[in-house]
């Protein structure tokens, strides 16, 4: 089985209340993809809550195989969300391990 983890920190904002809103349309379309993508066994996706950490969203997934998570990489859904995300990504930190 595969673990995918990944760590997203998104560009500034002008003010706290966009950059919100933006976190929680994140985490909602990664949470959606759950229902989406059958090579997807299990998704978590929390907002970080500790002001003296970087990171603003960490994603975890697992996965059977390395191939099912290139599946998952590529799916339309995947990359819709994928989309929304580059679009204020500042930095992006992944580690993919075996379990």
């Amino acid at each position: 089985m595969i673990k995918h983890i990944v760590l997203f920190k998104l560009k500034s904002f002008d003010n706290e209340a966009l950059k919100s809103a933006k976190l929680t349309e994140i985490k909602d379309g990664l949470l959606a993809l759950e229902d989406k993508i059958d090579a997807l066994l299990s998704i978590e996706v929390g907002i970080n809550c500790n002001p003296n950490e970087t990171f603003d969203i960490a994603l975890t997934t697992t996965f059977n195989s390395l191939k099912e998570l290139e599946i998952y990489a590529q799916h339309p859904d995947h990359l819709a969300v994928s989309k929304i995300l580059r679009e204020v990504l500042e930095e992006r930190s992944c580690v993919d391990f075996e379990f």
